[in-house]
């Protein structure tokens, strides 16, 4: 009786080994069709503005090249000290966002569905009206003869009116209003992936629903918190109209000044510098932001 031959293993694995490299190489191809439409709409909606907007703030008030507005700004206390206004407005109003929205976020997510459904809908109700609206409606509540001036005269807690408009308290105020759903729906988001068989084990172990809160839920809930402080710190970043009306020209941000500097000089020079500044920071802090999220995320 003969001997079996061996197989001829190396070729057939060499042989696998193209078919998988082609069917990978077909793959790329096939998804680089089909992002080509979305990737040209982001070049050409975002990236080639910005490029403009960079090449602007490159362009002097005699119509030469250089670093001219970018020294305006590094030379003027008054735009570095607009700058820090601007963040800590923002954080302020991030702050606020956490104490007022986490409450409301960790409702929606215990609740049974019927409540949870109705309390959903009186978070997204103030995205059904305009932000204009809204803000001169906290004009006219704010003002001395609103309602709440009126209100605490009444209640006998102050004497007279006092001014919560036209200064950062109605800013702040009016901004953490609008700001306030941006935090809970991703915060909701997160809390609803929460596995609650966790808080019945910690509570199985002996753990009380407290300790079991910060122990279990909060470090749980901490990558859809970070995300919606994000959302919420940058969005704030930008804001034009609401410290526009309810700072009444007292508070100043970015915003703002780069409408002013479109209005008083003859080029964008300085207000594309400003802008370009203010992107550069904006990516630094998203940057900073998705570190700490991903390493809360993965549990480090």
């Amino acid at each position: 009786m003969t001997a079996a031959a061996p197989l001829d293993t190396s070729a057939g694995l060499e042989v696998n080994r193209q078919a998988l490299e082609h069917g990978a190489r077909t793959e790329t191809r096939m998804r680089l069709r089909l992002t080509l439409p979305a990737l040209v709409v982001v070049v050409v909606l975002m990236v080639c503005p910005i490029l403009w907007l960079l090449s602007l703030s490159l362009v002097g008030q005699d119509g030469r090249l250089g670093l001219e507005n970018y020294a305006l700004f590094f030379s003027e206390p008054v735009y570095v000290e607009m700058f820090l206004n601007t963040f800590l407005i923002a954080f302020i109003v991030t702050i606020i966002c956490v104490l007022l929205g986490y409450p409301v976020a960790y409702l929606l997510a215990i609740l049974p569905p019927k409540w949870s459904g109705i309390l959903m809908l009186a978070v997204l109700v103030p995205f059904w009206t305009s932000g204009l609206v809204r803000t001169f409606s906290w004009l006219i509540i704010l003002q001395r003869n609103g309602i709440v001036n009126k209100s605490l005269i009444g209640l006998g807690i102050i004497g007279k009116p006092v001014a919560l408009v036209h200064n950062m308290t109605g800013t702040v105020i009016g901004m953490v209003h609008i700001m306030v759903p941006f935090l809970i729906l991703p915060l909701y988001a997160s809390m609803k992936a929460i596995d609650g068989n966790l808080m019945r084990a910690g509570a199985n172990l002996g753990s009380s629903p407290t300790h079991a809160f910060f122990r279990i839920f909060l470090p749980l809930s901490l990558p859809g918190l970070v995300a919606g402080m994000i959302m919420v710190f940058v969005m704030c970043l930008g804001f034009y109209i609401t410290p526009a009306i309810l700072g009444g020209g007292k508070i100043k941000m970015i915003a703002q000044r780069i409408q002013e500097s479109i209005s008083l000089y003859p080029t964008w020079g300085p207000a594309s510098a400003l802008a370009v500044l203010l992107l550069l920071m904006t990516a630094l802090c998203l940057f900073i932001s998705l570190r700490l999220v991903r390493r809360l995320a993965s549990g480090r």
